[in-house]
């Protein structure tokens, strides 16, 4: 486990050329929940028809002022893209920063567990994917119409400050969204999202 997290923690200083912080250092903690996540999807996808090539995985741990939301290349062991992500207004609670999860319809709040990204629609946002929940705590999320999806008032670059609230979806920033959009749209099979706390 300790060589895994070394070469994760080496592996993910490997930025491409999104403006990413080629010097960004992960804590040992989020380190060690992105080694187990990945891990946890590459033995998922190895039994399924799923993309083998790029999953990707959002660390609710995060402060959402921070990029959370990652792409990550399964073949290179490196994050190739990331971003800020909103979290549900429910999902706030009394201390910030600290959330909750619930798979509950009018819930608004964010749901953990892996989601298979399917087809796009227009929407109230313009272009969105639908998000079908793969696990017992998302698997309402087509009925909750939990979709990924972009939204202005993301800001585009991380913040100390918390960004805006979702009703329930990962909401990203539009310039953010574009790069999603092309790697979902060029992938010959479904991606995996994976969403932990």
């Amino acid at each position: 486990m300790k060589i895994l997290k070394l070469i994760f923690f080496v592996t993910t200083c490997v930025f491409g050329n999104h403006g990413h912080d080629e010097n960004k250092i992960f804590t040992d903690s989020e380190t060690e929940r992105f080694s187990q996540q990945i891990e946890a999807v590459k033995s998922m996808i190895a039994s399924g028809s799923y993309n083998s090539k790029i999953a990707f995985f959002m660390d609710m741990r995060i402060k959402s002022g921070k990029n959370r939301f990652f792409v990550y290349d399964l073949e290179n062991n490196k994050i190739i893209d990331e971003g800020l992500v909103a979290n549900g207004s429910g999902s706030e609670t009394d201390i910030r920063g600290e959330l909750k999860f619930s798979n509950e319809p009018n819930s608004n709040c964010t749901s953990l567990g892996r989601y298979a990204v399917g087809k796009s629609y227009r929407g109230g946002f313009g272009k969105s994917y639908i998000l079908k929940g793969l696990d017992q705590t998302n698997n309402n999320a087509v009925k909750r119409m939990i979709v990924l999806h972009s939204y202005s008032a993301v800001p585009e670059n991380e913040q100390d400050y918390y960004i805006a609230l979702s009703h329930g979806c990962p909401m990203v920033n539009e310039v953010f969204f574009k790069r999603l959009e092309k790697i979902i749209d060029n992938s010959k099979s479904t991606i995996i999202l994976n969403v932990y706390y």
